[in-house]
């Protein structure tokens, strides 16, 4: 490494030591962080005091409804829990007559893994959303006399087959709360909640109900990581736009409009609860990111409120879906739902921000959709990657073709450009250079077009096959499963930046991604001329630093992302080396010549690009001669005083 790169290096770490100098908060900042802190324990403090007040007083009053025969739902607060199953060919949804709501969700076939057996030799059939106490709903009702929690309350079951039970709470003589559950030939429950003689016991102006929906979503794939990063409580406005708590870290938020429906996702399943007419504004919503040794990825909570009618005539109505984040599949929901609303479910699947969403959305899940119909799922990346080849050869090509153009014009731009070896003649340099480049029509900029021509589709793909649930569960060649790594070597402790595997597709994907710099940068070391030439050094480490760093980022991700970088890059390699290798530079050579004698006999005036190349370098010269005399009349003035 000379000493102009280690001077660089140097300069670098300067600048960013600086920098986070000059963010440290001063002590006057510091002072009023440590004060709003205290602010801040103090307020919650006081909000924990009063939970515990409110708690208390409503245990008292559970307390005394239990010995008072007289109280509302008296009967209904006292009786033996009881499973009742609901089941059809793809969910197996558990309800408790205690609560009177879902206890646990079964996802039929879809492979439910023991995260603590790597092997998968204990791997379940079927995949188990939640149970037990890892999601509660509770519904409750303010009356004039009391506090109604449905939590509270032992159900009657009736009008009970595989996929419909009646619920119904004793509230007094005559006085009844029922829930009706309902469940499709998918992954749709319905359910309707409604009072019957009971108007009297509340306000006259009583209307809404609180719903208090909390989730602690399981780890249901090996990589925790991974996964955790596609877990979101996601939600829609009424507006018909969505939106998501952070990932990464506590989120709490209220929300300012109604909203269709709350989610609690993870990468490849949810629970989604859908109200007829909406929840309401200022629902709080929360999401909180739990340890990798939980084997859970995030508490939910959602703090909602929803249409209640006391007089019974009209029944709160709801939906719950329970299963894939499959987008054809959240597709339809939206035809089966009674409600006759635009769901827009789908948007549960991410696909990317909008441009690398309208990729995705109208070419990759058609082609994806085709091809997953004949050929297995590795198969099918390795078309896909073969098809955009296809699809983007003739640019690629075409940009090629002028970096094989600036190639051989090397020899007569370096002599052309020889005399202007100083550093005040850059300038002049960049004129000559641009010179010959208009004689021989050439333009320097396409050669940057191939990466240019990718990316969209390297990012499109980056958010497509992390949520490619048909990849769960896949095994294509050493790969057990193609939505998560294929460690080649693990062990039991995360190291920093690795983890605890080595992930073989993340190794030859970086492997590719070398082979394809060293391609790429023997192709523009061949047509870089002067100071351009000495700055590629320069490139050369940040671009075989590059496979390091992405090493380090994608070795926790899908061998199935890794795979089809691997093979976007090996295929690029080799059209590189096809092209580098067909290409004849004599002839080549030949028809710039014939095109420069052409153009010399029929002298155009340059237009576009190096029309608008060359006024800016001779704005910028101008200006630089106008500085360069100034600077000679103040010197001159100074040795004349």
């Amino acid at each position: 490494m000379d000493k102009k790169t280690i001077t660089g290096f140097i300069l670098i770490a300067l600048v960013l030591f600086g920098f986070a100098w000059w963010q440290q908060p001063s002590k006057e900042q510091l002072e009023q962080q440590q004060k709003e802190a205290q602010l801040d324990s103090i307020a919650a403090a006081k909000k924990n005091a009063s939970q515990k007040l409110l708690a208390a007083k409503q245990a008292q009053q559970k307390a005394q409804a239990a010995t008072d025969t007289t109280a509302l739902f008296h009967s209904a607060l006292n009786g033996k829990a009881q499973d009742i199953t609901l089941k059809n060919g793809k969910v197996e949804l558990t309800l408790s007559t205690k609560g009177g709501v879902v206890r646990k969700a079964v996802i039929k076939n879809y492979v439910g893994h023991d995260i603590d057996v790597k092997d998968g030799s204990k791997d379940q059939k079927d995949l188990t959303l939640f149970s037990g106490n890892d999601q509660n709903l509770n519904f409750m009702l303010s009356a004039k006399t009391s506090n109604i929690e449905t939590k509270d309350l032992y159900f009657t079951p009736s009008n009970v087959t595989d996929s419909t039970v009646t619920l119904t709470a004793e509230a007094g003589k005559g006085k009844t709360l029922t829930l009706n559950y309902t469940l499709g030939k998918d992954y749709l429950l319905h359910m309707s909640l409604q009072a019957e003689g009971m108007s009297g016991m509340f306000a006259p102006n009583y209307n809404q109900m609180d719903i208090n929906w909390e989730d602690r979503c399981r780890q249901q794939e090996r990589g925790f990581m991974f996964e955790n990063r596609y877990a979101t409580l996601t939600y829609k406005k009424h507006d018909g736009s969505t939106d998501y708590l952070s990932e990464t870290s506590e989120k709490e938020e209220t929300t300012e409009e109604p909203m269709d429906w709350v989610a609690f996702k993870n990468q490849f399943f949810s629970a989604v609860m859908i109200a007829k007419d909406n929840f309401a504004t200022g629902a709080q919503l929360k999401s909180t990111p739990l340890e990798k040794e939980t084997k859970y990825l995030k508490q939910y909570a959602a703090n909602m409120k929803a249409g209640f009618d006391p007089t019974g005539r009209k029944a709160s109505e709801f939906e719950f879906y329970f299963g894939p984040n499959d987008f054809r599949l959240l597709q339809s929901v939206e035809k089966e739902s009674r409600f006759g609303k635009d769901l827009d479910m789908q948007r549960l699947v991410y696909l990317g921000w909008p441009l690398f969403r309208i990729i995705n959305r109208w070419f990759t899940l058609y082609v994806f959709d085709w091809l997953s119909k004949v050929f297995p799922m590795g198969v099918v990346l390795i078309l896909i990657t073969l098809l955009l080849k296809l699809i983007t050869f003739p640019m690629v090509k075409k940009s090629y073709m002028s970096s094989a153009k600036m190639r051989v014009l090397k020899p007569k731009l370096d002599e052309a450009t020889k005399q202007f070896n100083k550093p005040e003649d850059q300038m002049q340099k960049q004129q000559a250079m641009m010179q010959k480049y208009a004689e021989y029509g050439v333009s320097p900029l396409s050669g940057c077009l191939p990466m240019l021509i990718q990316m969209p589709i390297w990012i499109a793909m980056f958010n497509f096959v992390p949520n490619a649930i048909q990849l769960r569960g896949e095994s294509f060649l050493w790969m057990k499963d193609l939505s998560t790594y294929d460690p080649i070597w693990s062990w039991n402790s995360d190291l920093w930046l690795i983890g605890d595997h080595l992930s073989l597709t993340c190794i030859l994907f970086c492997g590719a991604n070398l082979l394809y710099s060293w391609f790429t940068m023997q192709q523009q070391k061949d047509q870089m001329v002067g100071q351009q030439a000495d700055q590629m050094k320069m490139m050369q480490y940040m671009m075989f630093a590059m496979p390091l760093f992405f090493f380090f980022m994608f070795n926790n991700y899908s061998s199935g992302l890794n795979f089809y970088y691997f093979v976007s890059l090996f295929f690029s390699a080799a059209i590189m080396w096809t092209l580098r290798r067909t290409t004849n530079d004599e002839k080549l050579l030949a028809i710039l010549e014939a095109h420069r004698k052409e153009k010399k006999n029929d002298p155009k005036k340059a237009s576009g690009l190096f029309a608008r190349m060359q006024a800016l370098q001779e704005m910028q010269q101008k200006q630089q001669e106008e500085m360069r005399k100034k600077q000679d009349e103040l010197n001159k003035r100074k040795k004349g005083l």
